[in-house]
């Protein structure tokens, strides 16, 4: 008996924007032996179709059916809400874009779906962290490439270590060109902070802009992250080695580092070479999606006449 992978059958993807997507996706699901609809957006329409001619004509001479990556067209809005109806000829859905995208395709859809991520993610500069570690991983994890998922939307900082070092922190993001909205603590440290409210706390900025928070403890630090977080990625920096084991086990998400950026959580910095998506659920796959990603197991068994019934002896 041997457990082996196997592929998940007909992909759906609905992506925004980006015509990479159309290249990662066709061949990701190509190389795990799935077959792929590609419904990307009207703003790419016409580089998806060339794109995609490029794909078909490959298959074509490599003597495989071109219909193994198809196009659909993001002429009508109901060509999403369609595809989630098909289930039985459409094995999942993999939306990847805006939250509305993601959230209209999980509420209509009828073919399952892995959910890959909106990235309201999270920093939380604990007490004993090294001050210059600590600025360099903020700056790092903000404006590396503010616009993608793994992008650090909140810091939270310990209230104790922000009396020291936070206005250091905070001169270097505005010095990035960060806008930065924080409490009443961070605001005494510099007249560019502006008010903080609940909807900062929610929200995945994806620009330069980013919401601060002063906290008491580890302990008010991860309940913030339990709240706001899009279990995407969260990172901690600290020299605490018991506060670092706690805030790994008990945060839920995706990806939770210790000193170190965010900006890491990819197909490519883990070893997966491109990726179709960050899948921020639990089911069935949960990070970066590579190849093993796109397929499922089935357990292959080798017999020589074995039965399941009953075996009687002969004296019996």
């Amino acid at each position: 008996m041997k457990n082996v992978r196997s592929p998940l059958g007909v992909i759906a993807m609905v992506y925004e924007a980006r015509p990479n997507v159309t290249i990662d996706a066709g061949s990701l699901c190509l190389k795990a032996g799935n077959a792929c609809l590609l419904r990307g957006s009207s703003s790419a329409k016409r580089s998806n179709e060339v794109l995609v001619t490029v794909m078909q004509d490959a298959l074509t001479k490599a003597s495989l059916s071109r219909d193994i990556v198809q196009l659909i067209s993001p002429d009508s809005r109901e060509s999403v809400n369609e595809l989630g109806q098909l289930r039985g000829l459409v094995d999942v859905m993999i939306p990847r874009g805006s939250a509305s995208l993601i959230q209209t395709v999980l509420r209509q859809s009828i073919v399952p779906v892995i959910e890959t991520g909106e990235g309201n993610c999270h920093l939380y500069i604990e007490g004993t962290a090294d001050k210059q570690m600590a600025i360099d991983i903020a700056i790092d994890s903000k404006t590396d490439r503010p616009s993608v998922c793994n992008s650090v939307e909140t810091i939270l900082v310990d209230r104790e270590w922000a009396t020291l070092h936070g206005h250091d922190l905070i001169h270097a993001l505005i010095d990035k060109g960060v806008t930065i909205y924080g409490d009443d603590t961070l605001q005494t440290l510099n007249e560019n902070v502006l008010p903080v409210t609940e909807e900062h706390f929610e929200t995945e900025f994806l620009d330069y802009v980013v919401a601060m928070k002063t906290v008491n403890d580890s302990g008010e630090a991860i309940r913030h992250i339990d709240q706001y977080s899009s279990h995407h990625s969260e990172s901690i920096v600290s020299n605490n080695e018991a506060i670092v084991e706690r805030f790994q086990q008990l945060i839920d998400s995706a990806a939770v580092y210790h000193n170190a950026s965010t900006r890491f959580t990819d197909g490519g910095e883990f070893g997966f070479g491109a990726e179709i998506g960050i899948s921020t659920q639990k089911l069935h796959a949960r990070g970066p999606l590579g190849l093993e990603a796109l397929t499922t197991n089935k357990y292959v068994i080798q017999g020589s006449g074995q039965t399941k019934g009953v075996q009687y002896s002969h004296e019996t």
